[in-house]
């Protein structure tokens, strides 16, 4: 039932004047057509159950039926009365019966074109969550991706660590050995011409290839040319890499390689 409140806004809306609308929700109040405490508002949001229900307070208002009927059309596009009623009292409102039933035709189209317009609006709400779930799967697929490549750049940076140890390690190794051979040279243009007394050779130490190239004692002879290999790949100048490094190691790759014939 409609409250006290709602009867005299939709009086005035109808265009009815303020102290007429307050003695007829007065009268209304007292014949029990609508109640006093406002009650709670619809989830539908509708005010009136049907257009019968707004027809018999409007022609009870006393508001003519040219005007009554354009306000129950703006009413239902409105949302304010819920159906279509059966227009029973139509012909005590609208002079003529030929009046009354193109009345109730324009009302139901009305009502068909809203349910129309409401199917649309549902159609256009389950389509924009369905792009919601799609651009949702969409980032969580790209945060999946983004934590992969993280987690590889880690990797590659902890090798191109041991890497760049393994090659800075290799540079002094060589720096040394020339050292030596300069101190050699210099003994041997040392003192007099006489030519110096041959002093038995020591035999050179095989050096150790695995220990060079961080791996372990028994790694396999196949395990080192696939450590050197990898060397090589990252020290060749065509690649960034350092041209002095490149050399020093394809010179140990193959005098390891000589030592498999």
């Amino acid at each position: 039932m409609v409250n006290t409140d709602q009867a005299f806004e939709l009086l005035k809306d109808a265009g009815v004047a303020e102290d007429v609308g307050i003695l007829t929700v007065r009268r209304w109040l007292l014949e029990r057509k609508v109640k006093y405490a406002p009650s709670k508002r619809r989830e539908s949001g509708y005010i009136l159950d049907d257009t019968d229900q707004a027809i018999n307070l409007l022609m009870d208002a006393g508001v003519a039926s040219s005007t009554g009927m354009e306000i129950v059309k703006r009413w239902l596009r409105e949302g304010r009365i819920q159906n279509v009623g059966e227009g029973k009292q139509l012909s005590e409102y609208i002079s003529s019966e030929k009046d009354a039933k193109q009345y109730s035709t324009n009302l139901s189209n009305q009502e068909r074109v809203i349910r129309q317009l409401k199917a649309k609006l549902k159609a256009q709400d389950e389509h924009i969550k369905g792009l919601e779930e799609l651009h949702e799967n969409s980032v969580n697929r790209l945060l999946q991706q983004k934590e992969q490549y993280r987690k590889e750049i880690v990797q590659l940076e902890n090798e191109n660590r041991e890497i760049q140890q393994e090659t800075s390690a290799l540079m002094k190794e060589n720096i040394e050995l020339r050292k030596e051979i300069l101190r050699l040279k210099e003994e041997l243009y040392k003192g007099n011409k006489k030519e110096p007394e041959k002093t038995p050779q020591r035999p050179m130490k095989s050096p150790n290839y695995r220990q060079k190239l961080g791996l372990s004692k028994t790694a396999s002879p196949k395990e080192v040319v696939a450590s050197y290999k990898k060397l090589l790949k990252i020290t060749h100048p065509d690649a960034g890499g350092h041209e002095a490094a490149f050399h020093y190691i394809k010179s140990d790759y193959d005098q390891f390689r000589s030592t498999l014939k």
